[in-house]
């Protein structure tokens, strides 16, 4: 999942949706560096992760895609599964999308102390409204764009906007079978912690 999944899903106070981001910034074992309500956070982002990895319904999605972009189809299944949550937010959430997504920016820029790549996209994040942008797919091309130029090997991503239009209808069908059972898996995680 990608950042808007994450901030969902994560919970509703500000140090959940600032650890529901962390978690794509801070690596390693985490050991106090952190306020523990945003480690809590941070943890249930790599639980997410992990699920969603290991889910029949992602590997469902990933063979999808040609044999020569599966290395890379979790990123773009990612970032889909974000367009598709943003296209259809009101299924899952009671709070408008425009109404979150400020909260969102309005938390992030109350915290000085953001891990330093989040820091540097966090005014940029806010200013073009990456998270509610998600609902355009024809947005999701600047983003390929931008993975790509930070990818080691160039070029791994031209040409994926195509396939992600391509299969547009059976990703759409794999993201509205997979979200309900990830939902469930975060209230069960959430239930036990």
């Amino acid at each position: 999942m990608n950042y808007l999944a994450h901030l969902h899903l994560g919970g509703d106070a500000p140090a959940q949706l600032l650890g529901s981001l962390y978690g794509d910034f801070v690596k390693g074992r985490l050991a106090g560096q952190w306020p523990a309500d945003i480690e809590a956070a941070i943890r249930l982002h790599r639980r997410i992760d992990a699920f969603t990895d290991s889910h029949p319904l992602q590997a469902q999605a990933r063979a999808r895609f040609p044999a020569e972009r599966r290395r890379c189809s979790g990123i773009l299944l990612d970032l889909f599964f974000d367009h598709c949550l943003a296209l259809h937010w009101a299924d899952y959430a009671t709070e408008p999308l425009p109404q979150f997504t400020g909260r969102v920016y309005r938390v992030l820029a109350a915290e000085p102390e953001l891990p330093e790549r989040l820091a540097l996209i966090a005014p940029r994040m806010a200013a073009q409204d990456w998270l509610g942008s998600y609902r355009d797919f024809a947005v999701l091309e600047q983003v390929i764009n931008g993975m790509g130029r930070r990818l080691s090997r160039p070029g791994l991503l031209e040409g994926s906007l195509i396939e992600l239009e391509n299969l547009y209808e059976p990703l759409s069908e794999d993201f509205r079978a997979f979200y309900p059972e990830l939902i469930e898996f975060v209230r069960q995680t959430q239930q036990v912690a």
